[in-house]
């Protein structure tokens, strides 16, 4: 799954696990956001496709969120991105050079850690990730099939080193034995430097079309994530926030499901080098606005 139809056509798929929004009739053409400025109090941006590719900023995106900040708006970033702890987050950003504070950041992983219940966590990460923000008992995942059986849920935060081997591994534990599984990135996949990766949205969706475990999806579109940024801005009307992403189905929808206003970002992500127009009208996900960078 390498090429935006395909990535689109597996998202329409999955659809009905998604919320529900409502769009206006058309999408209007932006030159840069400060053409909308006066339109919203605070801009929640994504990061992959829009402020970065993979370890890569995009050119003119720090300069862009300094911009709206010194126009008086608050700025907030919103990521799937689960690999890393919320400092570790800031301290990513920090190095790619964008000026970002703590309080600015809100990811799927600081989401889905905040209910995790008692028991044995089952995690799925990176082998850069401590696990040291989790207040749970954890065991780490890779191959050896009785760790798995052992657990009393899974926490799915990464899949930097998954394999089919592991998936498999997975697949047959939950069918034996039903579990809860926590998936805390809800993308199918991300752009890279070198193309898509593919992301725990990808496997935890297979696991769901066949039935398996108990399903949690956090992150866009799903509204835990959006609930907590709303909660730092608790003057502000939903629809003086405007989403600023390149997905059609996380970014655009589930900010339009929170009555927010939406920016499908083009140049840089999922629908690089490809015009969006027929996968808005073919998908019924209309932005308020379109945009090459922001």
């Amino acid at each position: 799954m390498n090429d935006v139809s395909g990535i689109f056509n597996r998202y329409e798929t999955i659809r009905h696990r998604m919320p529900q929004a409502r769009f206006g009739p058309a999408t209007g053409k932006l030159g840069s956001l400060m053409d909308i400025a006066q339109e919203a109090d605070a801009f929640v941006f994504d990061a992959y496709g829009v402020l970065n590719i993979g370890e890569t900023p995009i050119a003119g995106a720090a300069q862009r969120l300094d911009q709206l900040r010194a126009a008086g708006k608050e700025i907030r970033i919103l990521s799937n991105a689960a690999s890393y702890s919320h400092p570790a987050a800031v301290e990513k950003f920090a190095k790619l050079g964008i000026n970002v504070s703590p309080n600015e950041i809100v990811t799927s992983r600081d989401a889905a850690i905040t209910g995790l219940g008692a028991g044995l966590w089952g995690c799925i990460t990176a082998p850069h990730d401590d696990l040291a923000d989790i207040d749970a008992r954890v065991c780490r995942l890779d191959k050896n099939p009785l760790d798995y059986d052992r657990v009393d849920s899974f926490l799915f935060l990464s899949s930097a080193v998954w394999t089919d081997t592991h998936q498999d591994i997975l697949t047959h534990s939950l069918r034996r034995n039903p579990r809860p599984v926590i998936v805390a990135n809800a993308d199918l996949v991300a752009p890279r430097e070198g193309g898509f990766s593919l992301e725990p949205g990808h496997y935890a969706h297979l696991l769901a079309d066949a039935g398996l475990g108990q399903m949690t999806f956090f992150g866009k579109p799903f509204p835990q994530v959006h609930q907590m940024i709303e909660a730092t801005l608790p003057d502000t009307p939903r629809d003086r926030i405007v989403m600023c992403g390149d997905t059609l189905h996380t970014d655009i929808l589930g900010a339009a499901a929170r009555g927010w206003r939406t920016v499908l970002v083009t140049r840089d992500g999922l629908f690089s080098g490809v015009e969006t127009e027929e996968f808005c009208r073919r998908s019924a996900i209309i932005p308020d606005w379109r945009i090459e960078r922001i």
